[in-house]
């Protein structure tokens, strides 16, 4: 058994002795009512120093159940150097428990400190303390009901695996329309796309949707107390993801996250009640219903939803409804995609585009540097034809034709980025006509006379765009660019460009087949082929 050591019980037995009865005890903190997913940060137990003479709690700590009795020890030691205000440091003449365990146990530790050690049946005053911690935790109402709980998460958690972000922007609206338990219509808002905020808004009047918008648009300038005011404004229940660990990176994407690192949370917002993380019973079988339905939809639709131009859809399910009354057991619910509410949203964002916006095919375009983020990884390499034909099947986005399999694989050009950007990136090369050439230009600063080879990517359209400003002395880019032009040769031209997510992830620098977003294949143009000679680095000048 471990015991004090002298100097431990020299410094113990010259506080001062008082004539007094400390009880103490340990004991789950939690009622049996409540041992549910929702009140895990209530468990544990909990162990209690009172001195039954005065009145007071003299020292608590809640503890993990795993931990040995030595706990109990280090509670009392607190309770007689360091106790809870008005007490004054002290050691008991008495002290009564109620665990015969626990009784001798501190018998052996403590009987050099002059201190009686009994046992009791009953210990009133902690008895009365502890009802009334459970009378508390009882009277708290969890944020899911407990019957539905499990089975949202379950939703929820599927939800995250099905991406709807992935090919719906949060102005693609799909009503829901349930008509049971006074609600009509609900209007989904899929946030996730800009990779900031990730989750979904089930709007109970279109009028609500539409008024937020207008505020945020509004406000979009003005201090964050008007957005605040506009958020807590909103009419609808809600679904969205955070990180677990919220001390991590902030920075960090979500969905470079593992599942076990998501958590959904549940609530609800309106403008007389503003927000809370809980949800009643009947908005706990609404939200179910809610995205059941979105799960088939997305299931049954999710090639028709990615196509560029939104379809008019709508689909009739009938979903049943677990623990719930004769009465809804069974639920019909039709989902329907809103193209003319989208539009009407992307016009009060500014988002429509007039003919006179559109490029002109037949106009070469000077050198742009706003395809490709700052921050993103490049690389210049290789992919295997066995990896070639992997990324045909598993990317959404991939241009090409057959290419003889000569050599050790495809030359490409590997950029590397977070998920959202590397979606802008893809839709940008889209709105562009695609890939058409890669090029290595020679670059020179006139300042300071440093020479470059400039990665160019020139699109379908007649676009030049920057990718990539390499040293021309720098060893390791001068082999990769040997090589580049050898494999080049190889495949008669052909290369392409890898667009992958999970810049900030595990994978950073090497992207496996699953964070591969696009490929876009083309053809390797010469600088003679391009005759724009050497490009100059020219300072920008401002002028008041």
């Amino acid at each position: 058994m471990t015991s004090f050591n002298r100097s431990t019980s020299r410094r113990l037995k010259k506080l001062p002795q008082i004539p007094s009865i400390w009880e103490g005890d340990r004991r789950p903190l939690s009622s049996s009512q409540t041992q549910t997913k929702d009140s895990q940060d209530s468990q544990g137990e909990c162990i209690l120093w009172v001195d039954g003479s005065q009145g007071i709690v003299r020292a608590m700590d809640m503890v993990s159940p795993e931990l040995g009795p030595e706990a109990i020890v280090r509670t009392l030691m607190r309770a007689m150097e360091h106790p809870h205000s008005p007490a004054k440091p002290a050691r008991p003449q008495r002290i009564v428990v109620r665990d015969r365990e626990i009784q001798f146990y501190l018998r052996g530790v403590l009987q050099d400190l002059d201190i009686a050690i009994d046992y009791v049946s009953e210990l009133p005053l902690i008895d009365e303390l502890f009802h009334s911690f459970a009378d508390i935790i009882d009277s708290q109402i969890p944020n899911l009901p407990p019957q539905y709980a499990e089975l949202l998460h379950q939703k929820a958690f599927a939800t995250w695996e099905a991406a709807p972000w992935n090919f719906l922007e949060e102005q693609q609206i799909l009503s829901i329309e349930i008509n049971t338990w006074d609600v009509g219509t609900l209007y989904a808002s899929v946030m996730g796309m800009l990779g900031m905020e990730y989750g979904i808004l089930l709007y109970r009047s279109e009028d609500s949707l539409k008024r937020f918008r207008a505020d945020v648009l509004q406000d979009n300038e003005e201090s964050s107390e008007g957005l605040e005011e506009a958020f807590l404004k909103q009419d609808c229940l809600f679904l969205t993801f955070e990180q677990v660990d919220e001390d991590e990176d902030e920075d960090e994407d979500l969905a470079e996250l593992p599942l076990s690192e998501i958590e959904p949370t549940f609530g609800n917002i309106h403008p007389l009640e503003g927000l809370r993380s809980v949800l009643y019973e009947d908005e706990a079988l609404v939200m179910f219903v809610s995205l059941e339905s979105l799960l088939r939809f997305i299931r049954d639709y999710r090639h028709q939803l990615y196509e560029e131009d939104f379809p008019s859809i709508n689909r009739r399910y009938r979903i049943s409804v677990p623990n719930a009354d004769e009465a809804t057991k069974s639920v019909s619910v039709t989902v329907s995609t809103m193209p003319e509410l989208a539009a009407e949203l992307e016009g009060m964002a500014g988002f429509d585009i007039s003919e006179q916006d559109e490029f002109d095919t037949t106009e070469f375009r000077s050198l742009r540097d706003d395809l490709i983020p700052e921050d993103s990884f490049l690389s210049v390499g290789v992919i295997s034809w066995e990896m070639l034909k992997s990324l045909h099947q598993e990317v959404n986005y991939h241009t090409g034709e057959e290419i003889a399999e000569v050599g050790d694989g495809l030359p490409v050009i590997l950029i590397q980025t977070s998920r959202p950007k590397a979606k802008t990136v893809i839709e940008n090369i889209q709105d562009a006509g695609g890939l058409n050439a890669i090029c290595f230009n020679p670059g020179a600063n006139p300042l300071n006379g440093e020479r470059y080879d400039l990665g160019l990517l020139q699109t379908e359209n007649g676009e030049l765009f920057l990718f990539g400003e390499f040293l021309d002395n720098d060893p390791i880019h001068v082999e990769a660019r040997k090589k580049w032009t050898q494999r080049c040769k190889n495949t008669n031209g052909y290369c392409g460009v890898i667009i992958a997510k999970g810049l900030r992830g595990a994978s950073r620098g090497n992207p496996q087949l699953k964070d591969m977003m696009a490929l876009f294949e083309a053809r390797s143009l010469s600088p003679q082929d391009l005759g724009l000679g050497t490009l100059q680095l020219m300072p920008q000048l401002e002028f008041e």
